[in-house]
């Protein structure tokens, strides 16, 4: 469809240049005319033409499919402006036109219409020049009236011309679109295998070895048993929540809401859940949509932590862009906590939530620093390029909020 719209807009062009064109021939040479008024006449009705023509093609843009019935019916039109005006000025405007519009119509095959719109033209030019005036006025001007249906051909090549551009420049354009699509959902489906490989499966693999040894422990040791049956359940449960809170973590942030009003519904629904106020400074910066998913993760990981363990009375969430990168930083007033060296001593330490916020980073290409101490609060700092990201706005202010 968006390649008949595309045709039936070029055609369109075609028909109101036409109709300039012929009313910037007649109005020059208006001065040289026996009748005025006539002229006029004929320019009114080519301007009524031209405008349901346009309206047609704008309502009804298949209706370009039926190729030659347009060219059959715009010929029609062409020979009635030919007996209207005796063959003035404006026909020859309106062929030109016409060869113009079954180039783009008809491409290269369109060469035998416009040979034979050329002879028209050619016989009506050599018709006027018979009942032209002096002979040496005749002699003046003959060579450029017996040239200009000539210039009919040149249209629809032209007109060729510009229409196979465009058909090529469309199918291009599908091709990059589809491309695109198809790598978003490759994209897509590696984050999707990557979620479920670090949650789901982990968990469900781990209740797949409880299961298999529990026949040989109900016969040999019950009590150990049963307590293997209860870590099953646990883990069932533990699998249940991650595939909910995995789904929870794809609808949440959509995608054609602006990124920073995103971080701040996160994060007031997080301080209307824990009663902690948070404070928002945000600027307009779109990161990449691979990067997006990620980052609203980070966010929630970040502000679940001081939930869960940094009894802050006060969070502060700023979105900023830096030197080509988007810079997402959570701090908050709370005990903090030593941070290792090295990322195997916060595993070590059972903090797998700043081990998988790190992950998370790295997987889109940016880092993520954790700088905490006790009773200093600690600050999770995030650091992603914004190579393919959307364009910033002008003259967007950073924007605060608090709740």
């Amino acid at each position: 469809m968006s390649r008949f719209v595309a045709y039936a807009a070029l055609c369109r062009a075609m028909l109101l240049g036409r109709l300039v064109l012929t009313f910037a021939a007649v109005g020059i040479g208006l001065r040289l005319i026996d009748d005025p008024w006539r002229a006029a006449g004929t320019l009114a009705v080519i301007t009524v033409i031209t405008m349901v023509q346009v309206s047609v093609l704008g309502r009804w843009p298949t209706v370009i499919r039926w190729r030659l019935c347009v060219l059959a019916v715009d010929a029609a039109l062409m020979i009635g402006v030919l007996i209207l005006t005796e063959g003035g000025l404006a026909y020859f405007c309106y062929a030109a036109g016409y060869a113009a519009l079954s180039g783009a119509l008809l491409g290269n095959h369109g060469l035998l219409l416009w040979i034979v719109n050329a002879g028209l033209g050619l016989a009506v030019a050599t018709q006027l020049l018979k009942t032209a005036g002096t002979e040496a006025a005749t002699s003046i001007v003959a060579p450029f009236v017996l040239a200009f249906p000539m210039i009919f051909i040149v249209c629809g090549i032209g007109a060729a011309v510009v229409t196979a551009s465009l058909a090529r420049y469309i199918d291009a354009s599908v091709t990059a679109v589809a491309g695109a699509h198809h790598s978003a959902a490759a994209s897509e489906r590696a984050r999707l295998a990557r979620e479920l490989h670090d949650s789901v499966a982990k968990t469900l693999r781990g209740v797949s070895f409880a299961a298999v040894a529990l026949p040989n422990l109900l016969r040999r040791q019950p009590d150990l048993a049963e307590q293997l049956a209860s870590t099953v359940s646990v883990g069932a449960d533990t699998a249940i929540r991650e595939a909910r809170n995995l789904l929870s973590g794809l609808r949440s942030d959509v995608l054609d809401r602006p990124f920073p009003d995103q971080v701040r519904r996160v994060c007031e629904a997080w301080s209307e859940r824990t009663r902690v106020p948070v404070r928002v400074a945000t600027t307009a910066v779109e990161p990449p949509v691979a990067a997006r998913y990620e980052l609203n993760q980070i966010l929630a990981e970040a502000l679940e932590n001081v939930a869960r363990h940094a009894r802050a009375t006060v969070v502060r969430v700023d979105l900023d862009q830096y030197d080509g990168n988007l810079v997402l930083t959570i701090r908050d007033n709370g005990a903090g906590f030593a941070t290792p060296a090295e990322l195997t001593g916060l595993s070590a330490s059972g903090n797998f939530g700043i081990v998988g916020m790190t992950e998370r980073a790295h997987a889109v290409g940016g880092t993520l620093r954790v700088d905490s101490g006790p009773g200093t609060g600690t600050t999770v700092q995030a650091r992603i390029p914004l190579s393919g990201a959307a364009p910033v706005e002008q003259g967007s202010s950073r924007r605060a909020v608090h709740w």
